[in-house]
């Protein structure tokens, strides 16, 4: 086995760099794009052919998801370009591809859990060009594993968890944090979809598809920085608003809780509850 990672010096990329090298050491290249841009086809095709991988864990994406309404443009390129080169080259190398996809694909208006076999109905370009990279990947590559999931956050890089606590030190009774409570989703350890993602690389069967994959449990944005201050002993306040009182450039899905059932019973793979991960990944910070 010999594995490529895109995106390495990303959050997810950070926390499967470790697990990676504490469980099968030594058989990974880490790329980024400072080292391997996956917009330029040709370099991709280089790459695959001189480093003849088995695998491909594409951690890379473009996540800022406001900013994607107005930079249309670098968001497709990532978000589609880039799995449509990277699809292409594997393919023809006959490597196998692990994708990362989210939970923006849907729409928000369901009141269970999302299969992977419910419809998608992306309302954000974020969303939509995700949603076209997995269509683009399965299209080329069909033999490959893609794994929706959400929320994500970790000690490394921009995430929810590290602007709650930078924001909580400036809160005040009269400008409390002020975080939305009706969105509702799963907060995901990143390095709880790192140990996902060896656990399917390790495994001793390859099912290809799309899985869904976030720690147990759902909470609110609000019930997730309730929890962050609570872990933290940080008695600062805050206040629940709506998704009306807080305008985006991007819609949101107000419900993505994504059903992970059959991650764990095809691979596996052991979730633990997002409060549980939340503690721990603060205990690291």
């Amino acid at each position: 086995m010999k594995i490529l990672v895109t995106g390495a010096n990303g959050q997810l990329g950070t926390e499967l760099k470790k697990v990676l090298e504490e469980q099968i050491p030594g058989i990974t290249t880490y790329t980024d794009v400072d080292t391997l841009d996956l917009r330029d086809a040709d370099a991709v095709a280089r790459e695959m052919e001189r480093g003849e991988y088995t695998h491909v864990v594409n951690c890379v994406a473009y996540t800022a998801v406001d900013r994607a309404e107005e930079e249309k443009a670098e968001c497709s390129a990532l978000n589609v370009d880039a799995v449509r080169n990277l699809a292409t080259a594997a393919d023809r190398m006959g490597a196998k591809v692990l994708h990362i996809s989210t939970d923006y694909v849907f729409d928000g208006r369901a009141c269970r859990p999302y299969r992977e076999s419910d419809k998608v109905n992306p309302i954000s370009q974020y969303g939509t060009t995700k949603r076209k990279g997995e269509t683009q990947l399965l299209a080329i590559s069909p033999d490959s594993v893609i794994i929706r999931s959400a929320w994500l956050y970790s000690p490394y890089g921009r995430n929810f968890v590290k602007t709650v606590l930078r924001l909580a030190e400036k809160a005040s009774v009269h400008e409390p944090l002020r975080i939305v409570c009706d969105q509702i989703g799963t907060p995901t350890y990143a390095l709880d979809l790192a140990h996902a993602i060896v656990t399917i690389l390790c495994s001793r069967q390859w099912v290809p598809g799309i899985f869904h994959f976030t720690d147990e449990g759902a909470a609110s944005w609000y019930d997730f920085a309730c929890a962050i201050l609570r872990i933290r002993g940080i008695k600062a306040p805050i206040q629940p608003i709506l998704t009306e009182d807080y305008p985006t450039a991007a819609s949101r899905p107000f419900y993505s809780v994504l059903d992970r059932s059959c991650i764990k019973a095809t691979y596996g793979v052991e979730i633990p509850h997002w409060e549980t991960s939340l503690a721990h990944c603060l205990s690291r910070m």
